[in-house]
């Protein structure tokens, strides 16, 4: 049976478009190849002479196209991924999204653990759902870099954790990646009494196996709201028990530097805020592999600050805005700002933690943060001049938080102007300080 896949579209001047292809003609082929999703795809695109088969009326049609070597046939499809989106079968007991609050958007409720998307977006995949062909596929069309949730190499442990007798083979499947020599990161979603100390110890060690391929390892520390009922028992980390994970981590990091020149493992912002440890250096991330994981992006934003600041000749005039951040880096961002007024002395910036009612007290992120929560405390303190708040709060692309409140209902709430930060230095500054918000 063919995989069909409905054009929606033709861009105008395309060599799709040039070669007579329409809206709503069905296409099955590239070159002979049958076209299941968007990998097969992509790979016969890259083509310059590519034959096109497709159905119109139900009539099975071939064009052959020419076009330029990094050229883009023109096509476009409903579905990204021209396939359904795979769902994940496994029930991890840290799993957020079993403790999504009830009434939310469905989305928010759907669990991807699709490769494809670990290679085309960055997603964290457990492999635990991936057949035999479809590794297959991987090393064939070589996807690099591949993104893995590994938590455990204990196989009873993994399979514990994750709910799924399946998932205890995820050493074999990174030895079949690296056999391919497919590029890939890891990551440990660390959990208190399951697979933290000998166990990460044991995990970082096995990992070790597939260096240079598994370029990185990020660990990062559980996250529980309070929707928990009838979850698995589990807790947060204490302080303590945060400096004993970043023991582990500098250790391990030692023994990658002097065997294969480069920390490999690296422990996410949280630890060092929760444990109350110093931020490392920036030479200690190594170029910041797992920055999109929170691994570095305090460094790399009071970097960038710095930077910023030195390029800037500052003034005496009175910058006056409001800065809501989470609980967890409120004191950061506090220092942040300290640091800006050494060159704008007049800046008076408020900076409020944002306690997360919605969710519950132990999520302390600010990219968790709902607009109900900013809503009513802001309106409890007060804002004064345009309201900062960070870009990790919002759905991506949109104005949307989680909660399906939008920017603009927090401004007629608060009747002031909001400001989205963007999270790099030159922002940050230009937020606190940028032409209006004076009086």
């Amino acid at each position: 049976m063919n995989h069909e896949h409905v054009i929606l579209d033709v861009v105008p001047g395309s060599p799709a478009h040039r070669a007579g292809l329409r809206r709503g003609d069905r296409l099955i082929r590239l070159n002979g190849r049958e076209i299941i999703d968007v990998l097969d795809f992509r790979f016969e695109e890259e083509e310059t002479k590519i034959s096109v088969g497709f159905l119109r009326d139900d009539a099975e049609q071939t064009v052959s196209i020419s076009k330029g070597e990094y050229e883009e046939l023109g096509l476009v499809f409903a579905e990204s991924l021209m396939d359904d989106y795979r769902s994940c079968r496994n029930d991890c007991v840290f799993c957020f999204i079993n403790q999504m609050p009830p009434g939310m958007r469905e989305t928010l409720y759907f669990k991807d653990d699709d490769t494809r998307l670990s290679f085309l977006q960055g997603n964290y995949v457990t492999l635990t759902n991936v057949s035999d062909e479809e590794l297959d596929r991987i090393c064939f069309y070589k996807l690099s870099p591949m993104n893995i949730s590994v938590h455990t190499t204990n196989p009873e442990l993994r399979c514990k954790m994750l709910h799924n007798r399946f998932a205890g083979t995820i050493v074999e499947k990174l030895r079949r990646l690296k056999s391919a020599d497919i590029t890939m990161n890891g990551q440990i979603v660390l959990v208190p009494e399951y697979n933290d100390g000998e166990e990460l110890e044991r995990t970082i060690h096995d990992l070790t196996e597939f260096l240079p391929n598994l370029q990185s390892l990020s660990v990062v520390p559980v996250g529980l709201t309070k929707y928990r009922d009838n979850l698995p028992k589990i807790r947060t980390f204490s302080a303590e028990e945060a400096a004993e994970v970043i023991r582990i981590i500098r250790k391990w990091q030692g023994i990658c530097l002097q065997y294969f020149d480069t920390r490999f493992v690296y422990a996410s912002d949280e630890w060092f805020l929760t444990a109350g440890l110093p931020i490392p250096s920036e030479d200690e991330y190594e170029g910041y592999p797992q920055i999109e994981n929170g691994v570095g992006m305090i460094r790399s934003l009071t970097q960038e600050v710095t930077e910023e600041l030195e390029y800037r000749e500052g003034d005496t005039a009175e910058h006056i805005c409001t800065v809501a951040t989470g609980v967890l880096a409120e004191p950061v961002i506090r220092e942040l700002v300290e640091k800006v007024k050494e060159k704008y002395p007049g800046l008076r910036a408020d900076v409020v933690p944002i306690i997360n009612h919605f969710f519950g007290e132990t999520i302390t992120v600010s990219g968790l943060l709902t607009a109900r929560d900013i809503i009513e405390q802001m309106s409890e303190h007060g804002v004064n001049g345009p309201l900062l708040l960070p870009e990790n709060l919002l759905r991506s692309g949109e104005d949307v938080l989680l909660d399906d409140m939008t920017v603009s209902d927090i401004e007629n709430a608060l009747q002031t102007r909001v400001r989205i930060v963007e999270s790099n230095g030159y922002d940050f500054v230009e937020s606190l300080v940028e032409e209006g918000d004076t009086e």
